[in-house]
């Protein structure tokens, strides 16, 4: 099915035309069009027209309304102008009904793809090998994960890249152990839990460091194994690829929990990129982007100095012969240009390391691998907080492990759940289950997406569970009410009536549900899932406001009114059942 042009469009292209028939001279005049708490919509492009030309606003705004159509059978119902030459703008009931009622006959929605879809290669999601997930690895996946949903649904091809620190030092210290203790990695059981092949690293990694700070002679063999698995030595490598293994179990359970699907074709980590170093240290050196500085091959920046004033260089090669990150991100964007043809690459990092990927993204730029047709940007997120505004801690002090954050939640949500369960609502043990899970991780997921991702914010369990306020149980509510609604409904169907006059609400609601593909057009160009969390609140609020309001089983109208409403909410919910799945949370149909 056509994209369904929304009434914004519609009133926009209708006053436009307008302006440009009462003053022809001003050519395709914008008439700043903007929703309003005086009238539906209001234009003040009037203002500065009339400013440009020297002429009266008021007199202007006369002239441009009457060439607007409007009155029975328009989309536009009345004009008025109003202060120094604002036009307050009502729009039909009627047009609403008939422009809903072309979003419910698609699947999308009437939510349009995008005219000229490119490749984005996304980067998120990127915990360590043999190293537990913490609260800290919650937003990079959170927030990625929605906006490649996001992405997606607009038309957009994605490449998911999920970056994972599986190469350095450490790894010398952890396979010289086992080599030495060959069956600490053994399952007895044949599979294994996320849970048992976390503690199983765990338990190495204790191991190995113990006794890499207490034996010169192991932390010498450890050293030396390093050399080997940077060398491609066999053995080393099939050791080095079991502590991988062992720690995509883990990844994946606790992504499975998140109710995230990472694919193993898309994890491609650090050691992804190794056979690419040497030839993008040489590309860089030869073209002079990068120079040699003490030994190491440095890239410098006249605008980043440290704190003695002296310039701060990108590190690309150390002067002992290692490479550093940047040679890594460096030839990560080589591949994703060149091998999977990326036009944008998003990544959905740490706010913290910004100026690393000022300077990663300024070197691309330099080396040619970034420019016209090809964007890196940085999605960067703020810090997750406790209740007392300071980063997250365990009462002990310890990094909070994301397993436990996600099992708490959903803990309290069952809770939750299971207090609100009656006679009427009736649910089963299973079902009660099932909601505790659904909405503990949407819980966590919408506190994280509601907020802007450059800000921190704080990590309250009590409120993001409540069923008031801006949370994503509210949303959740929302949607398994008007399911309630629909299921009495009887004989009674939704259906669209554009002949009837609507009531506050049902207008309030009915605009609201018409900007779904505004909004998602600029989330999808922003990278802000916050405004589409912002969207849908507001929608649900909208029809508390409507079911508060407007009786929908008992509607004084008659039929024509109750499957009017009953279209309403039908609509109201595959809009938020739409959004929400973009963010990544479920909505249950009973709750």
């Amino acid at each position: 099915m056509a994209s369904v042009t929304s009434l914004a469009a519609s009133v926009h292209q209708r006053v436009a035309d307008a302006l440009s028939a009462a003053l022809p001279e001003a050519g395709a005049a914008d008439p700043l069009l903007r929703r309003s708490d005086r009238a539906d919509f209001q234009a003040n492009g009037m203002l500065a027209l009339a400013k440009k030309l020297k002429g009266n606003p008021r007199e202007l705004a006369a002239q441009v309304v009457e060439g607007i159509p409007a009155g029975d059978g328009a989309v536009i119902k009345e004009v008025e102008v109003s202060g120094p030459g604002f036009l307050n703008i009502t729009v039909a009931d009627e047009a609403i009904i008939k422009t809903l009622a072309e979003r419910a006959a698609d699947d999308r929605l009437g939510v349009p793809y995008a005219t000229a879809p490119g490749t984005t290669v996304i980067d998120y999601a990127q915990p360590n090998v043999a190293k537990e997930m913490h609260v800290g690895h919650l937003r990079s996946a959170v927030i990625g994960a929605a906006m490649t949903e996001i992405l997606e649904f607009t038309g957009e091809k994605v490449v998911r890249r999920h970056h994972i620190g599986d190469w350095g030092t450490q790894f010398g210290m952890l396979i010289q152990y086992l080599i030495e203790h060959p069956h600490e990695l053994d399952h007895e059981g044949g599979a294994v839990s996320g849970e048992e092949a976390m503690s199983n690293l765990n338990r190495l990694y204790k191991a190995s460091r113990g006794l890499f700070d207490s034996d010169e002679e192991f932390k010498e063999r450890a050293r030396r194994r390093v050399v080997d698995l940077q060398a491609g030595d066999e053995e080393t490598l099939a050791l080095w690829r079991r502590f991988v293994d062992e720690s995509k179990i883990y990844f994946y359970s606790v992504f499975n929990k998140l109710d995230m699907e990472i694919r193993d074709v898309d994890v491609v980590g650090e050691s992804g990129y190794n056979d690419m170093l040497e030839e993008t240290c040489r590309i860089l050196e030869e073209t002079g982007v990068a120079v040699r500085s003490d030994g190491a091959l440095c890239v410098f920046f006249d605008d980043v100095k440290g704190p003695d004033g002296n310039p701060t260089p990108l590190i690309v090669k150390k002067s002992n012969g290692g490479y550093g990150y940047a040679a890594t991100d460096l030839s990560a964007i080589r591949d994703r240009v060149q091998n999977l043809g990326a036009s944008t690459l998003l990544y959905v990092v740490d706010a913290r390391q910004s100026l690393h990927f000022k300077m990663v993204f300024e070197t691309a730029r330099r080396a040619g691998w970034l420019g016209d047709k090809v964007d890196a940007v940085q999605l960067a997120f703020g810090t997750v907080l406790g209740k007392d505004g300071k980063p997250f801690k365990t009462r002990e002090g310890e990094t909070v492990r994301l397993v436990d954050l996600l099992d708490e939640a959903i803990e309290r949500a069952t809770t939750v759940v299971r207090e609100k369960n009656n006679e009427k609502i009736a649910l089963t043990e299973e079902e009660i289950v099932a909601n505790g899970v659904q909405i503990g991780i949407g819980a966590v997921k919408y506190a994280d997406l509601s907020t802007s991702a450059s800000r921190d914010y704080k990590f309250d369990l009590d409120q993001m569970v409540s069923l008031n306020g801006d949370t994503s149980v509210y949303l959740q509510y929302a949607y398994a009410r008007i399911q309630s609604i629909l299921r009495l409904s009887g004989d009674a169907r939704p259906a669209a009536h554009p002949e009837l006059e609507l009531a506050p609400a049902e207008r309030a609601l009915g605009l609201h549900l018409d900007q779904l593909s505004e909004v998602l057009a600029e989330v999808a160009g922003s990278f802000e899932p916050h405004k589409l969390a912002a969207y849908l609140y507001q929608l649900a609020s909208l029809y508390t406001t409507f079911y508060d309001q407007c009786p929908v089983l008992k509607a004084e109208g008659g039929p024509d009114q109750i499957a009017n409403r009953l279209f309403l909410c039908d609509l109201t919910a595959r809009t938020l059942h739409q959004g929400m799945a973009l963010l990544g949370i479920r909505t249950p149909e009973r709750l």
